[in-house]
């Protein structure tokens, strides 16, 4: 059962951590505590380096002015990275906002008390496969570099709540419990469909605006796209009042801003969808060994004329061998040996919070609802939760293990011993 956030939690508890938050955003906004990309800082009581797929790596443990370290490492598994950046931990994915400014989630860790480790995996784009490897060989890292965890846990940001919920599934050996946020665990398939439906739908009532085709995509597209194309091409016409019935259509049909059919909200979803098509699409192609989307059998809806629309619509069949490898290596299952928790906002455009829906009715079905947690917030946006509800979404996971020694850490952190 869903669980909201902020209303779960009792009074005291809910206090001390905001007290926490508070003291945490004060100290956390420092070059020190950024990570060790684009040639900013290691940040101190860190250690940075190589891993033998090549990825980079960040390890970090509680320093001067914190808790003890109590003994557990949590990893950290990072969002999609566009796979024309170069390969690194992404700075921009290492923060969470705060009422105070910006706030490092190494920091964030090791304000709790707890180990920190992170990698860039060793390719961006679709990276979930190697990114598991990456993390279970990130344990193997911190024993060489610090020494035997006590316990590790794992959490995941959008792709990365993928890369946590299979990596919990799939390997209970390595971890003992995880966090996957607005992630795509509910179904792969479906986040391919989200996608590729958002371009099919977007071509029927913008004809021609977009170059290429919904599942073929130009390389020089790439190369334009953030600096000319979408706001020379695209922006004026999504903007145009004129327009305005139209993308409210457009966002209608494909679920996409449940909360807002007006810009600016409109404008960020529609540029955000179509930048997946246009930095995902290829990429993935390459590494599911085909085509993965299909829309044969869909029924289109909420349009004005539902019947032209499907009627009118693009309809591509996707290549077996695709399906076969999400199939094989990128569906969840919900058949859960260790504890996890999830949290999605309710308005995930991206990621839609069906994601969620599906992922329950996966874990009722194994029978593992003993092991198993959700938390919702009624926000607008992707990953768009602040730091108190993943620190409330945490404090659940911590529960959920044998020997529970958050709220302790906490209670220190905040007397100052």
């Amino acid at each position: 059962m869903a669980r909201r956030a902020l209303m779960v939690i009792p009074g005291m508890v809910a206090l001390t951590l905001l007290l926490l938050f508070t003291a945490i955003a004060r100290t956390s906004t420092s070059a020190q505590s950024t990570a060790p990309v684009a040639g900013l800082p290691i940040p101190d009581d860190c250690i940075a380096g190589q891993q033998a797929s090549g990825s980079d790596y960040l390890i970090c443990i509680p320093g001067a002015g914190q808790p003890d370290w109590n003994g557990d490492l949590l990893l950290y598994a990072h969002g999609y990275v566009p796979i024309t950046e170069p390969v690194g931990i992404p700075a921009s994915q290492m923060f969470l906002p705060g009422p105070s400014g910006p706030v490092a989630v190494n920091d964030l860790v090791t304000d709790m008390g707890y180990g920190f480790a992170t990698t860039s995996y060793p390719t961006n784009g679709l990276a979930v496969l190697p990114a598991i490897v990456d993390l279970i060989d990130l344990i193997d890292l911190f024993t060489a570099e610090v020494t035997t965890p006590t316990r590790v846990l794992l959490t995941g940001v959008s792709e990365g709540g993928l890369i946590a919920a299979l990596a919990i599934e799939q390997h209970p050996d390595a971890f003992d419990g995880g966090m996957a946020l607005c992630g795509p665990y509910g179904g792969f398939h479906e986040q391919v469909d989200h996608f590729g439906d958002f371009r099919i739908v977007f071509d029927y009532f913008f004809p021609g605006l977009m170059p290429g085709d919904p599942v073929t995509v130009p390389t020089w597209l790439m190369d334009t796209w953030p600096t000319t194309y979408f706001s020379s091409t695209i922006l004026p016409v999504i903007e145009d009042p004129v327009n305005a019935p139209t993308i409210t259509q457009l966002l209608s049909v494909t679920g996409a801003a449940p909360y807002e059919f007006d810009p600016p909200t409109s404008t960020r979803t529609i540029e955000k969808l179509l930048w997946y098509n246009v930095f995902a699409t290829e990429d993935a192609k390459i590494k599911l060994g085909g085509q993965p989307f299909d829309n044969t059998a869909r029924v289109y809806s909420g349009s004005e004329d539902d019947d032209a629309l499907n009627l009118g619509v693009t309809r591509i069949e996707a290549d077996p061998a695709a399906i076969d490898e999400i199939e094989a290596f990128y569906q969840t299952s919900g058949d859960l040996r260790r504890p996890l928790v999830t949290l999605h906002t309710t308005g995930d455009f991206v990621v839609p919070y069906l994601h969620a829906t599906l992922y329950q009715a996966k874990v009722t079905r194994a029978g593992r609802d003993a092991l198993y947690q959700h938390f919702v917030t009624d926000v607008h946006g992707h990953c768009t939760f602040g730091a108190l509800d993943v620190i409330e979404a945490f404090w659940a996971l911590e529960e959920m293990l044998p020997q529970p020694i958050f709220l302790p850490l906490v209670m220190r952190a905040v007397a100052g011993d």
